[in-house]
């Protein structure tokens, strides 16, 4: 009896893997939203026209040259390891898609933007572990999220634009619980019933922007993303009877677990893009990411057995299990410099563009180069907790395609991005204050290679 009751435990803890969802962050923040932002390295806070403003700048919207349909779709292969050995963090992979709707009202310039991310994977995953087991915490798992973002942009003054909205995240959460007897001797006689119901949730955090046009030299923008959390909660229930050695035992077992998940800091990111000369563009980004603000997601359980055995029946319960003593992840702010460059190729005869005030060649090839570098915030893990990170470089590359007025029924822009971009992670040793941590010493490193396209049509 009591090997089976300690047993209920790790059936209900596989429940909640089934049905809770896992995510710090979306994709977007980790691999760039759109093609053109990937090669740039997402070094496009005053310089995103397209759908990915919706995530680096809403500003940027009204300056769509006009109606515009994206569709794209990125993979990153993650290879992080802890001593040498992969620790499987997941790879991402999944379409991206947006739609920039410009006009006016009266005289004013406005523009209505969606953006989305939907992993092809499945909507959310987990991986439940103590806050003691090593693991990759900023990428374990963490863009497996569907992510939607709408946003509205208007140009008041000839050199002012400012944009802001919501974007949403969405998960599952639900619940789990069995009914029946079970048979001890004979588990094929038992009659149990399950039920799982899981419904999908989203959270919702603002993202705003403001752009300043500096005469023909460029764009100084300025964004700010809005903190998030997602609290989770599980009630899980097992009543029934269970059949031992012909008595019958009244059981009931109760577990509840509450913890916070897709955590994502509040940041604010300054930028600049200038054109110093004809088709060379360079832009600068510099963010500040409020990771101090960090929650851990450890989760906070609960459980409680009862039974009812017959007189002259010993059993031994199982005691309730001590609650987790949560130590604080004390997470560091940081700055991320990220640094962008692109130059156009042009050929062919110039046409008439819809939505440019000049005309253009037939065809552009861009070329697209960027860079950023984002110090690790996770402190040193000298204690009990083991939230593994290291230092992220980032070197990305891209090109495009872009055929102006390629058709009458087209007289805007048919455009083909692509990017691919390589994250070094150095080594990074953690030493244990206690030379008696189960844990031990360890060493973490890694490399993250992304790379994807995005094709857009412009009326």
């Amino acid at each position: 009896m009591t090997k089976h009751a300690r047993s209920l435990l790790p059936t209900l803890a596989a429940a909640w893997l089934l049905v809770a969802p896992e995510a710090h962050a979306s994709a977007p923040g980790t691999y760039g939203m759109g093609s053109r932002a990937g090669a740039l390295s997402g070094a496009v806070t005053a310089d995103a026209p397209d759908f990915s403003g919706c995530f680096y700048n809403p500003a940027g919207l009204v300056s769509a040259p006009g109606l515009e349909l994206s569709l794209g779709y990125v993979y990153a292969d993650n290879r992080l390891r802890i001593n040498g050995k992969d620790n499987d963090v997941a790879d991402v992979h999944g379409l991206m898609a947006g739609i920039v709707a410009p006009g006016k009202i009266l005289s004013l310039p406005f523009a209505f933007g969606i953006a989305t991310y939907i992993p092809d994977n499945g909507l959310s995953r987990i991986r439940a572990l103590r806050q003691e087991t090593p693991r990759w915490e900023l990428y374990n798992d963490r863009p497996t999220i569907l992510f939607l973002s709408v946003h509205l942009a208007v140009r008041p003054l000839p050199w002012l634009e400012l944009g802001g909205g919501l974007a949403f995240l969405a998960a599952t959460r639900g619940r789990f619980g069995i009914r029946g007897e079970a048979n001890v001797l004979s588990p094929y006689d038992s009659q149990l019933s399950h039920e799982v119901d899981a419904d999908l949730t989203s959270i919702r955090y603002p993202i705003a922007g403001a752009r300043v046009k500096l005469g023909r030299f460029g764009y100084l923008g300025v964004a700010y993303r809005g903190q998030t959390k997602l609290d989770l909660a599980l009630q899980a229930n097992l009543e029934g009877v269970v059949d031992f050695a012909g008595v019958d035992v009244p059981l009931r077992y109760t577990l509840e677990t509450r913890t916070l998940d897709a955590f994502q800091p509040q940041q604010v990111v300054l930028g600049l893009s200038f054109q110093a000369v004809p088709r060379l563009r360079a832009n600068f980004d510099l963010g500040w990411v409020n990771w101090s603000a960090y929650e851990s997601p450890t989760p906070r359980t609960s459980a409680h057995l009862e039974a009812e055995p017959p007189p002259g029946v010993g059993v031994e319960l199982p005691e309730d299990p001590k609650p987790v003593v949560i130590v604080p992840p004390a997470f560091q702010d940081r700055f991320v410099p990220r640094l962008g460059v692109e130059y156009v190729l042009a050929f062919g005869a110039e046409r008439r563009v819809s939505g440019r005030d000049a005309p253009a060649k037939a065809v552009e090839i861009p070329l697209r180069a960027g860079y950023a570098y984002e110090r690790s915030p996770v402190p040193p893990q000298e204690g009990p907790t083991n939230f593994v990170d290291a230092d992220r470089h980032t070197i990305s590359l891209g090109a495009g395609l872009v055929l102006n007025a390629p058709f009458s029924v087209l007289r805007g822009a048919l455009r083909l991005d692509t990017h691919v971009a390589l994250s070094v992670l150095p080594e990074r040793v953690t030493q244990k204050a206690n030379p008696a941590d189960f844990v031990g010493d360890y060493r973490a490193d890694g490399t993250m290679i992304a790379g994807g396209a995005t094709l857009t049509a412009s009326f």
